[in-house]
C-alpha cells in the first residue's frame, strides 16, 4: 500500500491528511484524522448533465462500527436512512463547497464522506477539510481549498450578558461542547472560509452578544488561514491537472434577443419585480428565445436569463438603494402574530406572518415517556424532550407536487429553528414535559425557517411552556460587486433576493442575545466587516419582531391546556427504585392498571414522573408515596383491616406494609373479642406506636382517635376473662 501523511497542529491537536491507494478509482480521496476521529473523503466527477443546475451531491455516511458499536435494534443490524445528524453534517459540507465550483459547470460531481471512527471530536469539521483536499488534489475543477473549524466559549464568561474578555476554545471536544440536546455551553460555532472570507456559518448559542460572535469569527478566520496554508502546500505537491471547463459563450444574437424580449419589461417595471411575475416572465422568455434561436441549447438560454436578472437585481440594490418590492434596504415587510385561536384540541398554536411568508406552529405536550430516544453514533441512548418538525408543502409556493415525507432541506430548516428555541426551554425539573412543535409553512416568500422560530415562540407561550424569553429570527441578504468592492446588506430578504443574492444570513435570538445563526453564500465568501453590519441590522429587526410578538402575548400563559396531560413528580431513594418497579415490573404495571395513568417514567436518580389525567395521576402518586414511605413513630394512617387474629387485627397502611393493632389498643377500655370491634375490609384510623426490634409495626386505634370506640357503640367487657384484657405475647411470625 502506498501512502503519505501530512500533519498540522491546530487547536492544540494534530490534524493529519493521509493520501493512499485505498480508493484509487476515485478522482480524489484522502483520509483525515483528528484525535481518534477519522473520515475518508472521496470525490468523483461523472458525465455531463442536461439539468439546468449543477448536479453536485454530498453524502455523509455513518456506520455504527465507527463508534465501536452494533446497531441497537435486534431486528435490524444494518444501517438504514441517514440520521438527522448525518444529514446536517452533509449539508455543512455541501453548503461550503458548492459556491466554489465554476459557474455554469454541469458535470456530475459526487463527494462521499465515510466516518471511519468517532470519539472526542465531531467529524463534521474533518469532513469539510477532507472534502476540500479530495477535490483540490483531484482533476475536478474547484476554486478551493476551503477550511473549517469549530469555536467554543468558556463558561467563565458572564453567561447573562457575555461581558468581559471571552475565552475561546478552538475545536472543542464533545465534552467541552456539552451538547446532548440540553446544552450548557455558551457557544458552538462552526465556520468555514478561505482567504480571509467566511462562506459558511452554523451557530448555537445561549444568548451570546453579537460582539462576542464577531470576535469568535475573527479568531476562526485566523485559524482557518493556518489550515489553508497547509492545504495549499499539499495541493502544490500532489494536485492533479484540472479538467478544463469552458463556459458557454454569450453570442450577440442571445444578447439581442434578451434586449428585445426582456429588457423592456425590466425597464417598465421601475425596479419592482413581484415574485408572482418572475415565473411567467421567464416562461415567455424561454418560449420566445427558443423560437428565435432554435439552435441554442435551452440550458444556455436559461443560464443567460438568470445571469441578466442577477445583474439587474444587484445593480438595483448597489447603485440605486432599491429592492424588487420597493422596500428600503433595512425595511421589514408587514408583521402579524396570533397566539391560539386555531383549535381547543391543540395544546398551543402560533401563527406568524412576515409579508407573504405565513407559518402555523402547532404544539403538543406529552410526558417524559414521550421523549424521542436517539441511537446514533454520536448520541447513544439519548432522550430528546424538545422536538421541532418542519413541513414545506408544495401549495406554499403555489405549486403541485409530492405530499408527505421530508427531504434534507426540511430537516435542515427544522433543526435550525429547533436550535434557536431549545436554549430557552425550561429544565425538566421545572417543566418535565416532552414538547413537540410542528411547523406548517402555509405560504412562502423568504425564510420560512425564521418565521418558524417566531411562530414556535408564540406556540410555546400559548401552551404555557415557561420559556426564559421569546425568540425571533430574521434573514439577511447581500448584493455585492467584487470588482468594485461594493456591497449592500438587505434586511428580511424575500424569494427573488434569496435566489439572485449573494448571501443568506439567518440570525435568531432574544432581546438579550443570539441563539442561532446560519449562513450560506453564492460567492466565494463574505468579509468580516459585512457580517458585522449584517449582525447589527439583524438585531434591530429582531427587536422589532419581538415587539410585535410580545404585544400579542407578553409571557407564557399561567396554565397549560386543560386537554394536556398533567405530570406529577416524586423523588425516591435509588435503592427504592426496584421496590417501585417490582419483580418483572409487576408493581409498577399494577399501579398503572389500577389508576389508569398514561405513563410512569423512572429516572436513574430516583425521580419519578407520573403522566395522566389529574385524578389518575394523584392516585398513582399516592400509591408510590405510600409504597416508598419511610415510617416514623407517631405517623397517622387510615387503612383497611386485612386479617383478624385472637390477639388483634392487621391493618394495611401501604401496598407492601401491614401493622398490628393489639386488642388492647382498640379502645380506652377493655373489650372482648377483636371481631366485636372491627371486620375485614373496614377502614380504621391508626397511629404508629412502635417499630419493634424485629421491624414489626405496632399500631393503635385509640391513640389515633380516642372517641372512635364510643362512636362505634363499643362497651367495656365485664366478663372478667383475661384472654384479651392484658397484653398477650405476639406470635413470632413475619407478616
Amino acid at each position: 500500500m502506498e501512502k503519505k501523511v501530512y500533519s498540522l497542529d491546530i487547536g492544540g491537536k494534530t490534524m493529519t491528511a493521509e493520501f493512499n491507494d485505498w480508493a484509487d478509482q476515485a478522482n480524489g480521496s484522502v483520509l483525515v484524522r483528528y484525535g481518534n476521529s477519522t473520515v475518508l473523503a472521496t470525490a468523483v466527477m461523472g458525465k455531463e448533465s442536461d439539468k439546468d443546475y449543477f448536479p453536485l451531491s454530498v453524502e455523509y455516511e455513518e456506520k455504527f462500527y465507527a463508534a465501536g458499536a452494533i446497531l441497537g435494534s435486534r431486528f435490524m443490524r444494518r444501517e438504514g436512512r441517514p440520521s438527522d445528524e448525518a444529514i446536517l453534517s452533509g449539508r455543512i459540507v455541501d453548503r461550503t463547497i458548492r459556491p466554489l465550483f465554476p459557474k455554469g459547470m454541469k458535470r456530475e460531481v459526487q463527494v462521499i464522506i465515510s466516518v471511519l471512527s468517532i470519539e472526542e471530536y465531531d467529524t463534521d469539521i474533518l469532513a469539510v477539510n477532507a472534502a476540500s483536499l479530495a477535490l483540490a488534489t483531484s482533476d475536478i475543477p474547484f476554486n478551493g481549498p476551503v477550511s473549517s473549524l469549530r469555536v467554543g466559549l468558556e463558561e467563565s464568561v458572564d453567561s447573562a450578558q457575555n461581558k468581559g474578555n471571552p475565552v475561546f476554545i478552538v475545536n472543542p471536544t464533545y465534552k467541552q461542547r456539552d451538547e446532548e440536546f440540553e446544552p450548557k455551553a455558551l457557544l458552538d460555532l462552526t465556520v468555514c472560509g478561505k482567504d480571509g472570507l467566511i462562506n459558511m456559518i452554523e451557530v448555537g448559542a445561549r444568548e451570546v452578544d453579537e460582539s462576542i460572535l464577531e470576535k469568535s469569527l475573527a479568531l476562526a478566520s485566523e485559524e482557518i488561514e493556518k489550515i489553508q496554508a497547509w492545504q495549499k502546500s499539499i495541493i502544490a505537491e500532489r494536485g492533479k491537472t484540472k479538467w478544463e471547463f469552458k463556459a458557454l459563450e454569450t453570442t450577440p444574437e442571445l444578447v439581442a434577443a434578451f434586449a428585445e424580449f426582456v429588457e423592456p419589461k425590466l425597464q417598465a417595471s421601475g425596479g419592482k419585480l413581484p415574485k408572482q411575475e418572475l415565473g411567467p416572465m421567464k416562461s415567455e422568455w424561454m418560449k420566445a428565445a427558443t423560437e428565435k434561436l432554435p439552435e441554442m441549447p435551452k440550458g444556455q438560454l436559461d443560464a443567460y436569463y438568470e445571469e441578466r436578472l442577477d445583474a439587474f437585481v444587484h445593480d438595483l440594490a448597489i447603485n440605486e438603494d432599491k429592492r424588487v418590492d420597493g422596500r428600503t434596504l433595512d425595511q421589514i415587510r408587514p408583521l402579524f402574530a396570533q397566539a391560539g385561536g386555531v383549535s381547543p384540541v391543540i395544546h398551543g398554536t402560533g401563527i406568524f406572518y412576515r409579508g407573504e411568508t405565513h407559518v402555523l406552529a402547532a404544539l403538543t405536550l406529552g410526558g417524559p415517556g414521550d421523549a424521542q430516544l436517539l441511537d446514533t453514533i454520536e448520541n447513544r441512548d439519548t432522550k430528546k424532550t424538545f422536538m421541532l418538525h418542519y413541513n414545506f408543502p408544495p401549495f406554499s409556493v403555489g405549486e403541485t407536487g409530492r405530499v408527505g415525507g421530508f427531504n434534507r432541506r426540511m430537516t435542515g430548516h427544522g433543526a435550525l429553528a429547533e436550535k434557536a428555541l431549545r436554549v430557552m426551554m425550561p429544565s425538566k425539573e421545572i417543566f418535565p414535559y416532552t414538547v413537540r412543535i410542528v411547523s406548517e409553512c402555509l405560504a412562502s416568500n423568504g425564510s420560512t425557517s425564521m418565521a418558524t422560530v417566531c411562530a414556535g415562540t408564540i406556540a410555546l407561550m400559548d401552551a404555557g411552556v415557561p420559556i426564559t424569553r421569546p425568540v425571533a429570527g430574521i434573514a439577511m441578504g447581500m448584493m455585492s460587486d467584487a470588482k468594485k468592492g461594493a456591497y449592500k446588506v438587505l434586511t428580511d430578504i424575500q424569494g427573488p433576493e434569496d435566489h439572485h443574492g449573494d448571501m443568506d444570513f439567518k440570525v435568531a435570538g432574544t432581546s438579550e442575545g443570539v441563539t442561532a445563526v446560519q449562513m450560506d453564500v453564492k460567492v466565494e465568501g463574505v468579509p468580516l466587516k459585512v457580517l458585522a453590519e449584517a449582525f447589527a441590522q439583524a438585531k434591530k429587526a429582531r427587536l422589532q419582531i419581538l415587539d410585535v410578538i410580545t404585544k400579542e402575548i407578553a409571557a407564557p400563559r399561567a396554565d397549560i391546556s386543560e386537554r394536556a396531560p398533567k405530570i406529577l413528580t416524586i423523588v425516591v431513594k435509588k435503592d427504592q427504585i426496584g421496590l417501585v418497579i417490582g419483580p418483572g415490573g409487576k408493581m409498577i404495571n399494577g399501579i398503572r392498571e389500577r389508576t389508569l395513568v398514561d405513563d410512569i417514567t423512572i429516572e436513574e436518580d430516583g425521580t419519578i414522573f407520573i403522566t395522566g389525567k389529574t385524578g389518575a395521576a394523584e392516585a398513582a402518586l399516592k400509591e408510590i408515596a405510600d409504597l416508598t414511605r419511610e415510617y416514623m413513630v407517631g405517623d397517622r394512617f387510615e387503612g383497611p383491616v386485612v386479617r383478624l387474629m385472637d390477639f388483634g387485627a392487621f391493618i394495611k397502611i401501604s401496598p407492601t406494609q401491614d401493622g398490628l393493632v393489639h386488642v388492647s389498643e382498640v379502645a380506652p377500655f377493655r373489650i372482648g373479642k377483636i371481631s366485636d370491634a372491627v371486620q375485614i375490609g373496614e377502614i380504621v384510623p391508626v397511629v404508629l406506636k412502635e417499630i419493634d426490634e424485629k421491624g414489626r409495626y405496632n399500631l393503635s386505634i385509640k391513640a389515633a382517635d380516642p372517641e372512635w370506640a364510643a362512636r362505634k357503640g363499643l362497651t367495656p367487657d365485664t366478663s372478667g376473662g383475661d384472654n384479651h384484657g392484658g397484653r398477650s405475647e405476639r406470635p413470632r411470625r413475619n407478616f
